[in-house]
């Protein structure tokens, strides 16, 4: 088994921290899944971003918490190394965010309960203007199929994680511009396979 495995000791109580987990794991697009037997949170695609996992619990003050990729062949990929840094490297940045969101003062009786809560939550921004950003580089980089690719695949998963945030709307346009910016890139490089191999005939 290679996990990301986090042991947080916060002492908060229970409401808090099951707040914070689930606006967590809602702004993420995580929903309750399967990884072979095991019930665990899931989120991502099998086609661009793959599939990151996650699985929490809290017991006597202690946040434990798992978290991994499913990596080729089935296996788990941990969120360190070189192999899939794309992948690995925002998932474990927006869990850091989790840990800061989690470790914060909670002022003194205040309830999780109602509209106005008076806690810090993850907003990935940073993750909605990265996906704007890449959106816009994989369709200016349409001539160039492989790299507008791989940039739509990498803005694709920032966009997914900052829809959730106060930056929706940017995030949702980065988002199109990706997929836009695949579809031509994909269009474009068959039309050049098909003239080359039509010039060779």
């Amino acid at each position: 088994m290679a996990r990301f495995v986090k042991d947080l000791v916060l002492n908060k109580p229970e409401e808090f921290v099951t707040f914070v987990m689930n606006d967590y794991l809602q702004k993420n697009q995580f929903s309750m899944s399967d990884w072979k037997g095991e019930p665990a949170y899931r989120a991502g695609d099998a086609m661009l971003e793959g599939y990151k996992y996650l699985n929490w619990s809290y017991v006597n003050g202690t946040l434990h918490l798992e978290a991994w990729l499913k990596g080729n062949g089935g296996k788990e990929w941990d969120l360190d190394g070189f192999v899939a840094v794309a992948q690995k490297k925002p998932y474990k940045t927006s869990l850091e965010q989790l840990f800061t969101a989690l470790q914060q003062d909670i002022p003194e009786g205040q309830s999780m309960e109602g509209a106005a809560v008076p806690v810090k939550t993850v907003d990935n921004t940073g993750a909605a203007t990265a996906g704007l950003v890449l959106g816009i580089l994989s369709v200016l980089f349409v001539w160039s199929p492989i790299i507008s690719i791989i940039l739509a695949a990498v803005g694709i998963s920032r966009a997914r994680m900052g829809i959730g945030s106060s930056k929706a709307g940017m995030a949702k346009a980065g988002k199109i511009l990706c997929i836009i910016g695949a579809i031509v890139a994909v269009i474009l490089w068959i039309l050049n396979i098909v003239l080359t191999v039509g010039m060779l005939v």
